[in-house]
Formats: C-alpha cells, structure tokens, sequence
C-alpha cells in the first residue's frame, strides 16, 4: 500500500512538470516569466555546481535552523511553566492570545526599529512567528494530563519537576514535536522573508534580485531548491518523530 501511494505521488509530480512543460511550448505565458523545467533545472545545476547557491542556500539554513531552535527552547520552556500552573494560565492567556493572532510580517517594521537591518532582527522575527506553535502544544499538553496519572503521581508522591518530566512531558510530547514540524516550516518562510527585507544574503535576496532582473530561470532555482529544503527537513523531523514516539506503539 505504502508503495502505491509512493508512486502515485510521483505520477502527480511528473503530470506537474508536464503541464508545465505543455505550457512552455505552447507560448501562453511569455518566456520572460515562466521558463521551462529545463532551463531551471540548468540554471539550479549551474548555482549549485559554481558554490553561489551552496553559499546562499547555507546561510538561509542556519537562519532557519537557529530561529527555529530558539523558538522551539523558549516555546517549551515558556509552554511547560504556563501550563503546569493553573494561575499561570488564568493570568497569562489573555495576553497570549493577544500576541498569537499578530502575524510575524507586522513585528518586522517594530523589529527593524531596534535591531536595524540586521541578521540578529531576522533571527528574532523567525523566533517570534515559529515560538506560538510549540509553546500552544507544550501548554495544552502539560494542562490536558489524565486525572487519573496525577493520582497516581501524588499516590507515589512524586515531585513537581518529577510529574514534569515523568508524566507531563511525555503526555505532551506528540504535540510537541508535530508543532516542532510546523514550526521549521515558518522557519524558513520567515527566513526568505526577512532576507529579502533586510538584504541578507542567502535564497530569499537571491530571488528577489533575479526577479528584479527579469533572470526567470534562477529565480525558478532559488524557488524549487527552498522547496527540496522544506520537503527533506520535514522528512528529517518525521524520521526523528518516529524514533523519538517509537514507545507509543510498543
């Protein structure tokens, strides 16, 4: 069965690239805009084999990866404290929710004020958007214990840190790392989004600047590489999850 549903991904995939191809020949979108496959492909080989992309895509990476891992420590850490206390989450969650639903494109200009254009404002842009998806699931997870277990625990009288670590955090744990999975994937929008704002070097400036030059093909590359780094960190993290959950099924 997995099997089927493996190929029939790659038959959608391949019917994909031949509309578009189809499209390509057929002229209904000028070449200027819309290259062919091939031609991206070309221009994907040419960045990657020359080390310019390898540079751009590298420093896009860490952006993501460290803004991600800030957010996912603080989010957890934060998530664990509010959630195991019930005054906590009285006080706090009314200005958590106020801070959820404010997108990450708005704390940019507020962000630019006291950063400047900077790696250190994008990284704190990247926190802020990606933090609310872990810290949501730790909190949930750490509040929504069976009743049953936190009898058991103060039957054996377990401590505080000890229902924490032995009985709250696993309980939490699946949503923690489905968030986790999420969460890399605003990473890198974010990334390519304060790259381009903040001219930092890496995909995102890239882009911007091959469509500003009308170079279709190499912003086409830049595009299909950011979306290979989503898909393989999405299938890393899946792969993780398995492991990690791996007492689940046991």
């Amino acid at each position: 069965m997995k099997v089927l549903r493996a190929l029939a991904g790659i038959v959608v995939f391949l019917a994909l690239i031949a509309i578009w191809q189809g499209v390509c020949d057929a002229g209904w979108i000028s070449r200027v805009y819309l290259p062919s496959p091939a031609r991206t492909v070309a221009s994907l080989w040419r960045g990657l084999s020359e080390g310019t992309m390898l540079d751009e895509l590298r420093d896009t990476v860490e952006r993501m990866i460290y803004g991600w891992l800030l957010a996912s420590v603080l989010g957890v850490a934060l998530g664990a404290l509010i959630g195991g206390s019930r005054a906590a989450r009285r006080y706090l969650g009314p200005t958590l929710e106020f801070l959820r639903p404010i997108p990450a494109s708005a704390v940019i200009p507020v962000a630019i004020a006291f950063l400047g254009l900077s790696n250190a404002m994008v990284l704190v842009v990247i926190a802020f958007g990606t933090i609310w998806p872990m810290l949501l699931a730790t909190v949930h997870g750490f509040a929504d214990i069976e009743p049953r277990l936190l009898d058991v625990a103060r039957a054996l009288r377990m401590s505080r840190l000890g229902m924490a670590w032995k009985i709250a955090l696993p309980n939490a744990l699946p949503d923690i790392l489905a968030a986790m999975r999420l969460g890399l994937t605003i990473a890198l929008i974010l990334s390519v989004v304060g790259e381009m704002l903040a001219s930092q070097r890496g995909l995102g400036l890239d882009i911007l600047l091959a469509s500003r030059a009308f170079r279709a093909a190499d912003l086409f590359a830049g595009v299909v590489l950011l979306g290979l780094v989503g898909y393989l960190s999405n299938m890393a993290l899946q792969f993780a999850e398995r492991r990690v959950l791996r007492w689940r099924s046991g």
